[in-house]
């Protein structure tokens, strides 16, 4: 089941879900993708701690998020803080993989998932 959810929250991740800007203006969607971003951060932090030799998937995930949104000045720098905020907060809390951080994982990529194809059915053509 985790792998399937995890293959649906790429996918989606990949789609590139949200229409390119030209406009620095804040998105309706800016809140989700701040969210995803931090999401995207979590789990880059958490599993890297729990071994699953990703390497830099989920900071390569971010990059795919960015460069399809292709924001520019504070909604870039937003969604990059929101990155490093879901890293920074999990690399303060877990040391090393507990049970909790795999649940931790298991609700991310889940929250992720969801947040992916919510994007992708209101905001894609």
């Amino acid at each position: 089941m985790l792998k399937r959810i995890f293959a649906v929250f790429l996918m989606a991740a990949l789609a590139g879900p949200v229409p390119v800007r030209a406009q620095d203006a804040a998105a309706p969607f800016d809140g989700d993708l701040q969210r995803l971003a931090e999401i995207l951060g979590t789990l880059h932090y958490l599993r890297g701690i729990c071994g699953t030799n990703e390497g830099q998937k989920w900071r390569a995930e971010m990059q795919a998020l960015v460069d399809a949104e292709t924001p520019s000045g504070d909604r870039r720098s937003r969604m990059i803080a929101s990155f490093n905020r879901g890293y920074n907060g999990f690399q303060q809390t877990y040391r090393s993989c507990t049970p909790a951080a795999n649940v931790a994982i298991r609700r991310y990529l889940e929250e992720g998932s969801k947040i992916s194809r919510d994007l992708t059915a209101r905001y894609a053509n």
